[in-house]
């Protein structure tokens, strides 16, 4: 017995020991991959020294003696930091994520695959003007330049991610900072699962389908029948938002839909008599962002704000004369075709002029751990075909038919980054908007600001459809109708005039007098409802109260929806016995009926509201959807308006079908509202005031590659409660599903707020840290700022940079000696 316990005693202390020496060799490999912001690198590929200096919030001041040797820095300080980011988004362009992730990334790869994301990169580097192409190609040196150090002087393989995910890091083309701004315009969009579940609607509830996704003045869609005789929800099962961390393992979802808000005031609206400028676009919120800050020295001056690593520009930022902010227009950009296949022939589709070929090509997509699989990839004169497992196709597509996708970003003359780098370096607005005409995709709303005023346009490709198309792009359509194909892709020619000093972007612009809509699916009427409430309500602007606006956490959704759906069931009786659901009840409506809309983290109000409407929600279109109601995860403010006003009769969707009784609106109010307080009080307890919305919603930040390995996930995800909502202009947009239904999925990945007056006090922050390194102390620095409406200053003053910096990196040129002969050794 006593040499059994001895035995296992030693047994005991042996695994502690092999696990504590593991645990170092891991730690001490991940640690190495950490860059030393203090060394100094020959390399080649620059003409000059040059500096790098890292501030306090590891942000790199790139300074250069030309503007290729600043692209080239560029690349290097994204790839010191955002290495695995960068190959990720690359890989996920590519349709090579599977090669990492396995099996589960397949239908992602399959999707860009079909989409020709990168086929369509390597096409458009053809567009771009000679100064784009030059930092392109020395964007990508530097990109190259860090991964040779990293191999030649070991450095951990240049991110941990790496050590657990097989990868080899192909040298960085020019093509592939296009091929992610490809993936970032298809992120933009949200067209495609629009109309898929437009046409969900018209086969579920063909009566009153339209009533959820309606927009002001939309004239009516035909029924999805009658385009395809005999459709009907088949096939796919309609998607849910609760796989969304897998749809984020390239960091960026096509056709998911990405938003932001954009205002500016000129000399006149403004305290100090110059020129203001607020952005923060939208980012699925990731470990790290998608956004990362930096500082170019450029021969046209300076410039400083928002990149995304993997493309040498930036996208929100400003110089010291001009400011520039961006919002995606979430115009029509796309369009949904059922093209016939011939009978008996699957690689030929009935066209304009009968049947004629697929244009057909085969690809292989490798997978980790399991053998290659091959897809065919057919296009018709539409566009590619999608896989019915896409967005839920196969729902919709009736049998004998295909869907193809025409999309304004599958160009290959897409001149979008030549247009941005183009404003970025503009002098003026005048510059900046002339450069802007070369943009492609996304379309955008461009605000820009100068010490002459303020301008807002929208940029872009534009499809031009005639007043004949049958569904004017809102639902798949017949592909061989002449009528419903495309009649032209046009720049858009629209600028919108200031209104009293002041302009703002926060969705889809309206069509001017006789011109075809741009649009149907703005989610942004509220938001900009409250945006020019609040810029109208102050004679005169600061940068302070920009930050206010931009920071704005009240809901115009709550303003204006507690009224219609409460209005009979304000507490106006004698308290209930406390303890009681009746007495939860009063208790929840007298904090609803005091409460001015802020959704604050620390407040019970908006827990109570979320949860409320969410129960009305899906009581009013449960028994007339069925499974498909699963899919509509967001909260549709229009449609419960539409109803609680009987607008066009849509409060008959108040009556439940299965019931033999008829329920008024008001009845299923009540219903809604004691069902969330049973469903808060198993979860929160049963004292009302107690609750915090802060509880429930919480982002988790996850690390689409370490995240959802677990204990790995403890270091790499960030989890923090946020104030906010689907509707205020601090966006913070839910889950809408799942047992975690009120989590936010999204937000303001990054916020500028650019003051022309003192340009030095703009203000900047994202959602992460700069580094993406779990181990670095600047992983989440910047996070919880972000998360309690902080900002930090960046000057342009090299002076304030070099005072205020924890590292400088000096980068010199292979084979020129430095002055007393000495060259550094390499680090």
């Amino acid at each position: 017995m006593l040499t059994l316990f001895r035995w296992t005693l030693r047994l005991t202390i042996g695994l502690i020991v092999g696990l504590c020496l593991a645990a170092v060799l891991v730690w001490y490999f991940a640690v190495r991959s950490l860059p030393d912001y203090n060394a100094s690198h020959v390399v080649s590929g620059i003409a000059e020294e040059l500096e790098i200096v890292r501030s306090t919030e590891n942000v790199p001041h790139i300074f250069a003696g030309n503007d290729r040797d600043a692209f080239f820095a560029l690349g290097l300080a994204h790839a010191q930091d955002r290495l695995f980011q960068m190959t990720v988004l690359r890989r996920a362009a590519q349709g090579r994520l599977a090669e990492i992730y396995g099996l589960r990334a397949f239908p992602a790869d399959d999707l860009a695959r079909r989409l020709g994301l990168a086929r369509a990169a390597r096409q458009a580097l053809a567009a771009q003007d000679a100064q784009t192409r030059a930092a392109l190609q020395a964007y990508a040196d530097g990109v190259n330049q860090w991964v040779a150090i990293v191999n030649r002087d070991a450095l951990g393989r240049g991110a941990p991610e790496f050590f657990l995910l097989p990868d080899e890091i192909a040298f960085w083309q020019p093509a592939d900072s296009l091929a992610i701004l490809k993936l970032y315009a298809a992120a933009s969009s949200r067209q495609l699962r629009s109309e898929v579940l437009r046409a969900q609607l018209s086969l579920a509830a063909p009566e009153r389908g339209q009533d959820l996704m309606a927009g002001l003045g939309e004239p009516a869609l035909p029924d999805y029948a009658s385009l395809f005789p005999g459709a009907r929800i088949s096939g796919a099962a309609p998607e849910s938002g609760e796989g969304w961390p897998l749809d984020l393992a390239g960091y960026l979802t096509p056709f998911s839909g990405l938003s932001a808000t954009a205002f500016a005031a000129d000399a006149g609206r403004t305290t100090a008599g110059q020129p203001l400028l607020a952005n923060d676009p939208q980012s699925a919120l990731t470990m790290p962002s998608l956004w990362y800050l930096a500082r170019l020295a450029l021969q046209s001056g300076d410039v400083i704000g928002a990149t995304i690593p993997g493309i040498p520009a930036i996208f929100s930022g400003r110089s010291d004369d001009l400011a520039w902010g961006i919002v995606p227009a979430q115009i029509d950009d796309a369009d949904l075709y059922m093209e016939e296949v011939q009978p008996g022939d699957k690689d030929r589709y009935r066209g304009v002029q009968g049947w004629r070929d697929f244009a057909i090509r085969r690809e292989i997509i490798r997978i980790r751990d399991i053998p290659d699989r091959a897809i065919i990839l057919r296009e018709t004169a539409n566009g590619p075909l999608l896989s019915a497992a896409s967005f839920g196709l196969g729902s919709v597509t009736p049998e004998g038919f295909a869907a193809a996708l025409r999309w304004t970003g599958a160009t290959a003359e897409d001149a979008t980054l030549s247009a941005l780098i183009g404003v970025m370096t503009a002098p003026d607005r005048d510059g900046a908007m002339a450069a802007a005409r070369q943009w492609v995709a996304p379309a955008v709303t461009l605000t820009l600001a100068d010490r002459d005023g303020v301008e807002e346009r929208l940029v872009g490709a534009l499809p031009q459809r005639s007043p004949e198309h049958a569904t004017l792009g809102r639902m798949p359509t017949p592909g061989w109708i002449a009528a419903n194909r495309w009649q032209d892709v046009l720049p858009a020619e629209r600028s919108d005039a200031t209104e009293n000093g002041v302009n703002f972007a926060a969705g889809v612009l309206p069509p001017l007098q006789g011109e075809m809509p741009l649009g149907f699916d703005s989610d942004s009427a509220l938001r900009e409802a409250r945006l020019r409430r609040l810029l109208d309500g102050r004679e005169v602007h600061s940068r302070d109260s920009f930050i206010e606006t931009q920071l704005d956490i009240v809901s115009p959704a709550a303003r204006a929806l507690l009224p219609l759906i409460g209005a009979d069931l304000w507490f106006t009786g004698e308290p209930a016995a406390p303890g009681t659901p009746e007495r939860q009840r009063q208790d929840a409506l007298r904090l609803l009926a005091e409460w001015d809309g802020a959704m604050s983290e620390h407040l019970p109000e908006p827990l109570i509201y979320a949860a409320w409407l969410s129960a009305l929600q899906d009581r009013l279109i449960r028994d007339d959807l069925g499974p498909l109601a699963d899919r509509i995860t967001a909260l549709q403010p229009g449609f419960i308006e539409r109803v609680y006003r009987n607008r066009n009769g849509a409060a008959a969707w108040c009556d439940i079908r299965q019931s033999a009784a008829v329920e008024t609106c008001s009845t299923l109010s009540r219903q809604a509202l004691d069902a969330a307080i049973v469903n808060l009080t198993e979860r929160f307890g049963p004292d009302v005031t107690s609750w915090r919305w802060g509880d429930s919603h919480e982002a988790i930040q996850i690390h689409p590659a370490l995240g959802p390995i677990p204990r790995l996930g403890w270091i790499a995800n960030l989890r923090q409660s946020l104030s906010g909502g689907d509707s205020t202009l601090a966006r913070a947009p839910l889950l809408g599903s799942g047992a975690q239904p009120f989590r936010p999925v999204s937000g303001p990945g990054y916020r500028g707020v650019y003051d022309l007056a003192d340009p030095d006090s703009s203000v900047f922050i994202i959602a992460s840290g700069q580094s993406g390194h779990p181990f670095s102390r600047h992983y989440d620095d910047l996070a919880v700022r972000w998360r309690r409406g902080e900002y930090v200053t960046m000057s342009l003053d090299p002076e304030l940079a070099r005072a205020a910096a924890t590292g400088i990196t000096r980068l010199l040129p292979a084979g020129q000696p430095r002055a007393g002969g000495d060259e550094p050794a390499a680090r």
